[in-house]
């Protein structure tokens, strides 16, 4: 079975852990050009007023950076604003009490590289999980159709269309803070699950 390759995530999606709990093993490519709108610096949650992009800013000192050397900026407060947001739609969350100590550091601590943020964060929510995956990085940019890796970097991506059941995507409703009144949102960042069910739906 090819290996499962993907770009680096930022509190990645459930699609995104699925195909690493699926796989056992996952390759996260560094040596990309560093691409705008991606969920490489972003995420969404579920809010009172509907799904919510959290986006960490960061410098890009060229059009042609390399994923492994974009610097989070910290010229805003982003960090007090993404864990109020998380605070806010997660609060009254069956398990936020359980797992808020694990992630609230994420917005307290500073990391100078995202790719170094983005990977202390997914081995935090795999440990959450219990998932236990090895996971690498590229040690050189791997080229579309590369026979070695099933290749997910584009494929989980905000702009592109899911098909439930392909690609490790699974629409499947489960309990969400707003169920009440809001319509289900599916393949949000796998806190929303976290903090829902305690774990992933199976």
């Amino acid at each position: 079975m090819p290996e499962i390759l993907l770009s680096t995530a930022y509190m990645p999606n459930i699609q995104y852990i699925r195909a690493i709990a699926t796989s056992g093993t996952a390759t996260v490519e560094q040596w990309e050009t560093f691409p705008k709108q991606t969920y490489r610096n972003r995420c969404e949650i579920a809010t009172a007023g509907g799904r919510m992009t959290l986006t960490v800013p960061v410098i890009k000192a060229c059009s042609h950076q390399l994923t492994r050397d974009v610097k989070i900026s910290y010229d805003t407060p982003w960090q007090s604003k993404h864990w109020q947001a998380i605070k806010s739609a997660y609060g009254s969350s069956p398990f936020f009490m359980y797992f808020k100590d694990e992630l609230e550091p994420f917005y307290r601590e500073r990391t100078e590289y995202l790719l170094d943020y983005n990977c202390k964060i997914l081995n935090t929510l795999l440990s959450i999980l219990d998932i236990k995956a090895n996971i690498s990085t590229t040690s050189d940019y791997i080229r579309e159709g590369d026979p070695q890796y099933r290749d997910l970097r584009n494929v989980i991506h905000p702009k592109v269309r899911q098909e439930q059941g392909k690609d490790f995507y699974d629409a499947t409703p489960y309990p969400q803070v707003f169920d009440s009144r809001m319509p289900f949102e599916s393949n949000l960042s796998v806190i929303d699950a976290i903090f829902n069910n305690g774990k992933l739906e199976s």
